[in-house]
């Protein structure tokens, strides 16, 4: 039997193991695929707190021997469901067996909608990002594109003509669908052009991308054109579905809470890019692990009283 089963090891997850392990509590992290989540992919982080530059990798390791040296574990296993058991216990059940604890925080995460191409896996890192706000400034006085025509596609593409040469947006649609505003703003950046109705159909290059290939939608015709990278901002994919059955979900698939990280079930607690927020960044999500590891303490605590 664990104090608490974290769901999930990227920087909300492996933050709330190290509070929970030092709060003396037995801790167990499932993880289905990368340790360290999605900041593995970033060559590159220089926003945060206290630290100049390190890579990914390096903080997901990091933060991974925090957790191994408090003495937690972790586990490579896919979880299926959580069910509740007898007493206060929660059983959470995976692909190769089954788990007891006193409490559950989930930490699974979302991911970026992926454009589906070939060699997209290649060049993510070497001119594919999916965070303007992450890795924008590596390509200051260059060329890049932006994949999409919502808010987060229209943030990104503001923020990036102040310090890039030039901004293609592509749309596969007629019209942008963010803001207002925001539209407004982008059409007056004078280094912006935005292509309506099209695609990107391939990525090129040798070691690093060198262009797009687009398709108009109406004519079929294709084009390439040469950038230095692409951020892609077609949404995000919430991977909840195996918890649909024991926390409520916004329309959008994300585990409705706030600051607070409880959720409906009281044994069961929310931290990082998987639940309801505006904001998701390293520092939200290790602030997220931070709140829902002492409010799981709190509860098992409250258990014993």
């Amino acid at each position: 039997m664990y104090d608490i089963i974290i769901i999930g090891a990227g920087p909300a997850g492996l933050t709330a193991a190290l509070y929970a392990l030092r709060a003396d509590k037995k801790v167990l992290v499932l993880e289905k695929e990368t340790f360290g989540g999605q900041i593995t992919y970033s060559p590159k982080v220089e926003n945060y707190p206290g630290i100049m530059q390190m890579s990914g990798n390096e903080f997901a390791e990091k933060l991974i021997d925090q957790v191994f040296a408090h003495g937690g574990e972790i586990e490579l296993d896919k979880v299926v469901k959580i069910e509740t058991g007898e007493g206060n216990c929660r059983t959470v059940i995976t692909e190769n067996g089954r788990y007891e604890a006193k409490s559950v925080i989930i930490a699974s995460g979302s991911k970026h909608r992926r454009l589906g191409l070939d060699r997209e896996d290649e060049f993510t890192g070497e001119g594919v990002s999916y965070c303007a706000v992450c890795d924008g400034a590596f390509y200051k006085g260059r060329d890049v594109a932006v994949i999409g025509g919502g808010n987060t596609a229209l943030q990104d593409a503001v923020l990036l003509s102040e310090y890039c040469s030039s901004v293609t947006v592509v749309q596969n649609l007629d019209f942008l669908t963010g803001e207002k505003r925001l539209a407004d703003t982008l059409v007056k950046r004078a280094n912006v052009k935005i292509l309506y109705g099209k695609t990107v159909t391939a990525l090129l290059g040798e070691n690093k991308l060198r262009a797009i290939e687009i398709c108009d939608l109406r004519s079929g015709e294709k084009e390439e054109v040469k950038v230095d990278g692409v951020f892609v901002a077609i949404g995000q994919v919430p991977e909840n579905q195996p918890f649909e059955d024991n926390v409520e979900l916004s329309k959008e698939g994300y585990i409705q809470a706030n600051e607070n990280c409880t959720t409906r079930d009281e044994a069961i607690f929310v931290a990082g890019d998987c639940r309801t927020k505006t904001v998701r960044q390293i520092t939200t999500a290790v602030s997220d692990g931070a709140s829902a590891a002492l409010a799981a303490c709190r509860y098992i605590d409250s258990l014993a009283g």
